[in-house]
């Protein structure tokens, strides 16, 4: 946690991964994120996984750091608050993040009529405003046809949901980017981020696009080996399965030493005419031949003893893992300054982590565990909207709104 946006308020309306993404980024940063649910809950308040009590730690998770206020959106009144509460006055606020349809109750147009200079990032799937998630837009971009075994046809998803990530993130950034523009007297804007132009964008900034485009096909399947370069898992004498990465030439020729395979390699070289410390295309495009010699090298001796000769060569190298082991690696999340062990909503203790980025000038304070649902309910009518007590003990005679259940 930092205070770089601090004084910032952002009101989020989202479920799932992507708009939330976004206000915890935010949040993390420092800004005042309030987030807005139906009372109840939204479509994601019990999403799995679940703890024993029936609490989302997914939805514990994406929401750390922020104020909660429940409301119910199914009523007029309900929604006239959080139109207000997206538009409420501050040089600082007047800030909306949301994946709600364009149009509708949280449209652009209706928002601007409360604050002409509202900055309103809207998450969506397709651009053209249809349905999509993340398995969706990830299936039309053909990466689950390139992803997975050598020779085979079934589509292979992956268990990272990287267009939502990716889209919360530039959400975050766009967000950041409109709020300085409005400071420098451009006025507010909306923000339309789709998942599927994220996704088509990425695709084509990695080249993948062009490739496909001039070869006529996109990249065949290959398993875990590194497109372009060489890279592969290889299995040990104790069969602990590591990853090998030999990108620059240094990474390769450490590698070869202390692998002690240099002159063999040298020999494939001479009968090739080629240079593979030179070409890394060449490592790759010759893969069949030098994997053989790293197979046998690796099977000839342990992770234990390889461990330390890469890491004296600066070998780019990883071992396979479980979760369950990374949760013991110190470099991930045992004994990393990113996790603090807090006390969450499903009344259970674990690492949570505060902002990814580390600021060496700043101190990093502890993460900060999401609120109950509908915890910050009443103060924010109060902060934000100025209404009485009689007024928001009105709304909560009403159903319109709710406070925290324990």
């Amino acid at each position: 946690m930092y205070d770089l946006l601090k004084g910032l308020r952002v009101v989020d309306v989202s479920a799932f991964v992507a708009g939330p993404t976004c206000g915890l980024y935010l949040a993390q940063m420092g800004a005042e994120v309030i987030r807005v649910d139906t009372v109840g809950g939204g479509p994601d308040f019990r999403r799995w996984p679940l703890t024993e009590n029936g609490s989302s730690l997914y939805w514990e998770a994406l929401n750390k750091s922020k104020k909660s206020v429940a409301i119910d959106l199914t009523r007029p009144e309900g929604r006239e608050l959080v139109q207000r509460l997206a538009a409420a006055p501050g040089d600082d606020a007047g800030l909306f993040v949301t994946n709600f349809p364009v149009e509708g109750f949280l449209s652009y147009e209706n928002l601007r009529k409360l604050r002409e200079d509202l900055i309103c990032v809207r998450v969506m799937g397709w651009a053209d405003g249809s349905q999509g998630m993340d398995y969706t837009i990830n299936s039309a971009l053909g990466l689950p046809l390139m992803t997975g075994p050598v020779g085979d046809d079934k589509p292979v998803n992956h268990v990272l949901a990287a267009w939502d990530l990716l889209t919360g993130a530039y959400c975050a950034f766009g967000l950041v980017a409109a709020l300085l523009a409005r400071s420098r007297g451009a006025g507010g804007r909306e923000i339309r981020c789709s998942l599927s132009d994220v996704g088509a964008s990425t695709m084509a900034n990695l080249g993948f696009m062009a490739e496909t485009m001039f070869t006529g096909h996109q990249r065949p399947r290959m398993g875990n080996d590194i497109f372009g370069a060489f890279g592969r898992d290889f299995t040990t004498k104790d069969g602990q399965k590591l990853m090998l990465l030999c990108i620059t030439p240094r990474q390769w020729s450490k590698a070869l030493e202390a692998l002690g395979i240099g002159g063999a390699v040298a020999e494939v070289e001479a009968a090739l005419g080629v240079s593979f410390a030179k070409d890394e295309g060449l490592r790759f495009t010759h893969r069949d031949r030098l994997y053989p010699l790293f197979e046998r090298a690796f099977a000839a001796r342990t992770a234990a003893e390889l461990a330390p000769a890469f890491d004296a060569g600066g070998v780019t190298w990883g071992a396979y893992q479980t979760l369950e082991a990374a949760l013991e690696d110190p470099r991930l999340y045992k004994d990393n300054p990113v996790f603090s062990t807090i006390r969450h909503p499903s009344g259970l203790d674990y690492p949570a982590p505060g902002a990814m980025g580390t600021i060496p000038q700043d101190e990093r304070r502890p993460a900060v565990a999401a609120a109950k649902l509908g915890q910050h309910t009443d103060q924010v009518l109060a902060d934000v909207l100025g209404l009485s007590g009689v007024e928001i003990g009105r709304l909560h005679d009403a159903g319109v709104v709710a406070g925290p259940t324990s």
